[in-house]
């Protein structure tokens, strides 16, 4: 028997049963006008919700390939280390780029390493042969040991120690070399063509104290406060020893002088090797500055060996190694004529830059942080460049506050009438009382600890700077848990935050495996909280 042929369904029949959707979009029979208008304002209704999801979900995709940004502000006045943290950021995370720029800094220490020769020529000079000398002494009232001057030199060193004319003499060539590091460095652009041997540089500071005014003692200072302001007071009699030797007269480089690409490997010629320290040719060039230093080598070896003149430098208290840019006790090695610098080295490399330093980095090596930028703000610490504090605290995520606490006997190069450790705990309450930063992350670095021991241990008692500690131990434990307490508690009393953490950490951080441990403690926290209250993870 033949099939029967398949029958057709009827068209209306066969969409309802092949479109069930467009059947259930029809209106259903005998809707009111009523039901009609419900059921159009329900329709439009859920299209808007469905369009605001859309939306919800393009913002987030948006976010989502939007670069994360955090923003580390570091604070502090002159010479707390904010410019080597920021080089720790840089050796930590662009290891790469930090080795590139070594050899450039070989002219910055070369400078560093004059500027300290010269200090030294100038404490052991005879009274008559240094300009800017007074000759009369202030006492205290009680009679006691006289203050210190305002160019930093007692009584004792009227006289200049025996054999002085003979170093002047022989370390003559160092002035014309330290007024061409100058130019260099100040133009760059001049010594491509090496032109800048023939010109007429600007004069160096005179062979005088550069920093005299930086020893007068704050004894008597009296600055102007803000109402519970800390403070610190030097009683009557105590010496205030001085700032750094990079004080006054420093050179100072514009943030976009360019100066490091005028003396980077291109400029010059590659290693031998990866892993050597040896370039080819460079000290074969007469206008290099490595002669002047071999020809004066000795004499500099001689002269930082010679225990007169040590002992002229102590009666001055003039101690140069607390400074930034200090390498006399590497003589050997920095005048070598091969020297290539060290990390170290770089670290410890003192320039001083007007304007702001950025520097930037993404973070790579870690899963949850990958894709995270990171820029690192250094602004000028001196009192005359931090009205360019304000514009970055706007958005920045963290702040990094660096207070040198070797420094509780010194005074401001910018101002000696006033205590560097008393200007650290002003700007501190300023900082952490503006209400601009009451949500952001503070982290205290209480810098220079190494230098704090050193000094305790030598005899030099914090009572007779900081009356407020009275009669506790004068031993490092002691002093640094009492700095410590003391600016968590200005924290505590003046933050408009009460619920904000503090992170204190004592640090040094010209040694890099100890400040490389600190610095990637204080990247996960800043990351997680931010990160997380920012909804970027």
């Amino acid at each position: 028997m033949p099939p029967r042929p398949a029958q057709l369904a009827p068209p209306g029949r066969r969409r309802s049963i092949s479109d069930p959707l467009a059947a259930a979009l029809l209106p259903p029979p005998n809707e009111t006008p009523a039901e009609r208008e419900r059921r159009l304002q329900a329709e439009d209704d859920a299209k808007k919700r469905s369009e605001h999801i859309d939306r919800m979900i393009r913002e987030n995709e948006r976010r989502q390939r939007k670069k994360k940004v955090v923003k580390v502000l570091l604070l502090g006045q002159s010479e707390s280390g904010k410019s080597t943290t920021l080089k720790q950021f840089q050796l930590l995370h662009t290891p790469a780029a930090f080795h590139a720029e070594r050899v450039a800094w070989r002219f910055v220490i070369y400078l560093n390493l004059v500027r300290s020769i010269r200090r030294v020529l100038e404490a052991i000079a005879p009274e008559s042969d240094a300009d800017g000398f007074e000759d009369d002494m202030d006492y205290d009232p009680s009679g006691n040991a006289p203050i210190i001057d305002i160019s930093g030199r007692p009584s004792s060193s009227a006289g200049g120690i025996p054999g002085w004319d003979a170093y002047r003499r022989r370390l003559a060539p160092l002035a014309e070399l330290e007024a061409r590091l100058i130019r260099q460095l100040s133009d760059p652009e001049d010594n491509a063509d090496h032109e800048a041997t023939h010109l007429h540089y600007p004069a160096p500071p005179p062979y005088t104290n550069a920093s005299a005014s930086a020893s007068r003692p704050a004894a008597h200072a009296q600055p102007p406060r803000g109402r519970g302001a800390p403070s610190v007071v030097i009683p009557g009699g105590s010496h205030s020893s001085p700032a750094s030797p990079a004080g006054a007269g420093e050179l100072s480089v514009p943030t976009g002088s360019n100066w490091m690409r005028a003396f980077t490997l291109g400029k010059l010629q590659s290693p031998k090797s990866a892993h050597s320290g040896e370039l080819y040719g460079w000290w074969e060039d007469p206008q290099d500055p490595v002669h002047v230093i071999l020809h004066c080598a000795p004499a500099m070896v001689e002269l930082w060996r010679d225990p007169k003149v040590r002992q002229r430098l102590y009666e001055r208290r003039l101690r140069l190694e607390e400074s930034s840019g200090f390498y006399l006790n590497d003589l050997e090695r920095i005048t070598a004529k091969m020297y290539f610098p060290t990390d170290e080295d770089v670290l410890k490399a003192r320039l001083k830059t007007t304007g702001v330093v950025e520097h930037s980095f993404t973070l790579t090596n870690r899963s949850e942080w990958r894709g995270v930028d990171w820029k690192i703000y250094d602004v000028g610490g001196a009192r005359n460049q931090r009205h360019a504090w304000a514009p970055y605290f706007d958005d920045v995520n963290a702040i990094i506050f660096l207070v040198p606490i070797s420094a509780f006997d010194q005074v401001l190069a910018e101002d000696p009438r006033v205590n560097r450790l008393d200007d650290s705990l002003q700007l501190w309450q300023s900082v952490i009382s503006n209400k601009l930063l009451a949500n952001v992350n503070i982290i205290l670095f209480l810098n220079k600890c190494d230098l704090l021991k050193a000094k305790l241990d030598s005899g030099v008692r914090l009572n007779r700077y900081m009356t407020s500690y009275r009669d506790r131990p004068n031993d490092y434990s002691s002093v640094s848990n009492y700095f410590r307490t003391k600016f968590g508690a200005i924290h505590q009393t003046y933050t408009p935050n009460k619920d904000r953490d503090l992170f204190i950490h004592l640090t040094s951080v010209t040694d890099t495996l100890s400040t490389h441990t600190i610095i990637s403690n204080v990247r996960d926290i800043i990351l997680t909280r931010n990160l997380k209250s920012s909804s970027l993870m």
